[in-house]
């Protein structure tokens, strides 16, 4: 079996959830803390083991390949300064990985974005990361998408992350129908975009991570579009799960709908608090909100 080694982040939408900010700034941009959301999905791809990344962008995305670039200026700058520690981060970006570019010339949708990685991806398998997605994962546990690529090695078909959510979040999510072959391991029988709570499966909801074989063009291709003329990729992965090819990987973390506000809001607040430098001050903080918010 090949080594997964490469990864796709189709990031080209518009981020309309977070309108009015993503009318001039990528939602892939919005800080989380410190990080754009873009770096924390890099860095968990890196983190698995991934060499090479395809970031699928759009028009006026440009600043998505500037953040990790080269930046003289700054650098020297903070050389001068003597702000060593600053100077590494800087320098981080730059090394982070083998990053790639290439535009999405239409905004139909998430299979026709993963369409333009196929030249990159070649006869390989690959990762998917969507890009509002992010997965926290404490020190003693593996990263998400390397849940999915081990259990991709360990059954030899793809796979998809999933995630029980309440009823009233199932139509937000592709649901799932599957037998538990293991523990938190499904064969998906099948699988149907955002359907109403009355016609689900079961709770368990596809998120952005995938790991898929080179076959998902040809799939993808020769699936029929919707009314609106856009393939859904949850179509092409029912062809995966009609051929009883397609795994379900409940993973172990906690995931962020970073296009999502309230979300956002809660990532910022609960990765704050993880961070050393920043714990002691913001909780001390939040306790005394807390307590103001009681008295209210």
């Amino acid at each position: 079996m090949k080594k997964v080694r490469k990864a796709v982040i189709p990031a080209a939408g518009f981020g309309t959830r977070f309108l009015p900010v993503t009318k001039s700034v990528c939602k892939e941009m919005l800080p989380i803390v410190d990080k754009p959301t873009l770096l924390y999905i890099i860095e968990e791809a890196v983190a698995s083991g991934i060499e090479d990344i395809l970031v699928v962008t759009g028009r006026n995305k440009k600043i998505l390949e500037d953040f990790f670039d080269y930046t003289p200026e700054l650098d020297a700058l903070l050389e001068n300064d003597g702000k060593r520690e600053l100077l590494e981060i800087s320098k981080k970006m730059e090394n982070l990985a083998n990053l790639y570019f290439v535009r999405q010339k239409h905004p139909v949708g998430f299979a026709d974005a993963v369409m333009n990685a196929k030249a990159f991806t070649g006869d390989e398998p690959f990762a998917i990361l969507l890009g509002d997605d992010v997965i926290y994962t404490d020190k003693d546990t593996v990263p998400g998408i390397q849940q999915l690529i081990d259990c991709y090695y360990d059954t030899g078909k793809p796979t998809v992350a999933v995630m029980e959510v309440a009823d009233s979040d199932v139509p937000k999510y592709a649901n799932i129908k599957g037998e538990e072959i293991s523990k938190n391991r499904y064969a998906i029988e099948k699988i149907v975009e955002k359907p109403s709570i009355q016609n689900k499966f079961t709770n368990n909801a596809v998120i952005g991570r995938y790991v898929v074989e080179r076959d998902i063009y040809d799939i993808i291709r020769n699936t029929k579009p919707s009314p609106k003329g856009e393939v859904y990729f949850t179509d092409a992965l029912q062809t995966l799960a009609s051929e009883n090819r397609l795994i379900g990987c409940k993973f172990e973390g906690k995931r962020y709908d970073a296009g999502n506000k309230l979300e956002f809001l809660q990532a910022n607040v609960e990765y704050a608090l993880r961070d050393p430098e920043l714990s002691d001050g913001f909780k001390e903080y939040i306790l005394k909100l807390s307590e103001l918010l009681k008295q209210k």
